[in-house]
């Protein structure tokens, strides 16, 4: 590796932040994301528990699952700010803050998410299920041209 790499896979607090700055933003767009979030929560509750970390407050979240509201732990993590499902202990420890600032930015960053992913796998010790296949979907079945659909 040179020295740029060498310097990417540091387990610095700013190093972990960009990649789960980086696995979280590609989670977003990912068709099987489960892995990444998988990644990102365990990175952060590691950090949390290592101090490196700190729990801010409670967020109501932009997007609730199954309720009204939903609310979303704020963590901030070197210079960056991430959401994470509450704990039962949260509600009563942690203030409200509202709704979330949509004028808060993280940094940009350039980070490879093969290295951001293979950093947080080091820092955390979860190691991807390659043979996992992803859901049998159905083929689509082509009818020739005039043929009944039934």
């Amino acid at each position: 590796m040179d020295e740029q790499a060498n310097k990417a896979m540091e387990l610095s607090i700013s190093n972990l932040s960009q990649a789960i700055f980086t696995v979280n933003r590609h989670a977003k767009t990912a068709l099987n994301p489960k892995y990444l979030y998988i990644l990102k929560k365990n990175a952060l509750n590691k950090m949390i528990q290592e101090q490196k970390a700190t729990k801010i407050g409670l967020h109501f979240s932009r997007n609730p699952k199954f309720s009204q509201q939903q609310s979303d732990v704020l963590v901030q993590c070197g210079d960056y700010l991430f959401h994470i499902p509450p704990t039962k202990d949260d509600f009563g420890e942690l203030p409200h803050l509202g709704h979330l600032n949509q004028h808060s930015r993280n940094p940009k960053t350039r980070m490879s998410l093969n290295i951001a992913k293979r950093l947080l796998q080091q820092y955390t010790g979860i190691k991807e299920n390659k043979n996992q296949r992803p859901n049998n979907t159905q083929k689509p079945v082509f009818k020739k041209l005039g043929d009944s659909f039934f």
